[in-house]
C-alpha cells in the first residue's frame, strides 16, 4: 500500500514572541491526510494557521510537536522535497528574464538536462497559454500571466505534490479560470494538490476534500459534497415542465403536514459564470464580425 501524498499527525507549532513567557499557538493538534491525485482545500480566515501548516509540510519550519510527511518521508528530510512543487502567494521573479528563460532557470535548479529542459519548457508554455509571450520579459507580464508562469515553474520537474498558496489572488476572472483548469489538469495526471485560497467558489469548484481552520485548530474536515449538503432538504431540478405540473407538485408538498416548500423558481448561476459566459460570447461575436 502506497503512502499518502501528505500526512499531518497532531501538528502543533508554537512561536515565542519575546524574551518573556509570551507565546503564540499558531497550529494546535492538527491532523489530516492528502491522497494521491487528490485536490485538498485548506481554508480559513487570516491568522488561522494555514501558512504555518504549509511551511511545516514543506520543511521550511520545524514543528513544536507532531509530525508531517510527504510520501512517507519526514518533511525535515530534504529528500521529501524532490517530489514537491510550490507556488507561494507572492512569488519573486527576476523581471529581466523572459518566460522561457525563467523556466530554463528553474529547470536547471531542479537538475533537468538541457535537451529535456527545452522540450519541457515548450510543453509548459503551451499548457499555461503563454506561447505567444514566451520571449517577453516578465516585467511586461500581467498579474495573471505571472501567476501562470509561476505555476509552470512549480511543476517544471513533474512533481507528484503541488502546494498552491492563493494562486489566483489579484487575477481577473478569465485568468482565474485558466489557472483552475490547470489545477484540474494536475488532478488528471494523478498529481496531489494542496490549495490554500480565500476564494471559496474556486475551492468548491476544484477540491475533493476541504479542511476549515480557525485560530490554529481544525473546525471541520471531509469530502466537499458531504460538507456542503443540507441534510434536511432535497433539491429537484427539472426542465421543460408541461403547463400545470409545477403547481401539482407544489400542491402535493403543501398537502403533506410534515413537508415544507422552502422555495421555487428558476435556478441561478453565479456572477462569475455569467461574466465569463457573456465576455466569451462577445469575443466570439467580434471574431465573426472581423
Amino acid at each position: 500500500m502506497s503512502s499518502p501524498a501528505v500526512e499531518v499527525d497532531n501538528l502543533t507549532k508554537i512561536f515565542r514572541l519575546s524574551l518573556r513567557r509570551d507565546y503564540l499557538v499558531a497550529v494546535q493538534n492538527l491532523s489530516f491526510t492528502v491522497g494521491e491525485g487528490e485536490i485538498y482545500g485548506l481554508i480559513g480566515p487570516n491568522g488561522s494557521g494555514k501558512s504555518t501548516t504549509m511551511k511545516v509540510i514543506l520543511g521550511l519550519m520545524k514543528p513544536t510537536r507532531g509530525t508531517t510527511s510527504i510520501f512517507g518521508l519526514d518533511s525535515r528530510d530534504v529528500r521529501s522535497r524532490h517530489r514537491v512543487g510550490f507556488l507561494p502567494e507572492n512569488p519573486y521573479f527576476y523581471k529581466h528574464l523572459s518566460g522561457r528563460e525563467t523556466l530554463y532557470f528553474y529547470g536547471k535548479l531542479c537538475g533537468l538536462k538541457k535537451r529535456d529542459l527545452k522540450a519541457r519548457s515548450a510543453e509548459l508554455l503551451a499548457l499555461v497559454d503563454l506561447e505567444d509571450a514566451a520571449d517577453r520579459r516578465l516585467s511586461g507580464y500581467s498579474k495573471g500571466m505571472l501567476q501562470r508562469i509561476g505555476l509552470a515553474q512549480a511543476i517544471i520537474q513533474r512533481p507528484q505534490l503541488v502546494i498552491l498558496d492563493e494562486p489566483t489572488a489579484g487575477v481577473d476572472p478569465s485568468g482565474s479560470r485558466k489557472i483552475r483548469d490547470l489545477i484540474l489538469k494536475l488532478k488528471e495526471d494523478r498529481v496531489a494538490v494542496i490549495l490554500c485560497s480565500h476564494l471559496l467558489e474556486q475551492v468548491q469548484e476544484v477540491c475533493d476534500r476541504v479542511a476549515i481552520m480557525q485560530e490554529g485548530k481544525m473546525l471541520k474536515e471531509g469530502a466537499l459534497d458531504e460538507l456542503i449538503a443540507v441534510e434536511d432538504e432535497v433539491e429537484l431540478v427539472m426542465k421543460n415542465l408541461p403547463p400545470g405540473l409545477q403547481s401539482q407538485i407544489e400542491n402535493l408538498v403543501r398537502d403533506d403536514p410534515d413537508a415544507q416548500l422552502v422555495r421555487s423558481g428558476h435556478p441561478r448561476t453565479t456572477l462569475e459564470r455569467l461574466f465569463l459566459s457573456e465576455t466569451e460570447k462577445g469575443q466570439q461575436g467580434e471574431g465573426k464580425a472581423s
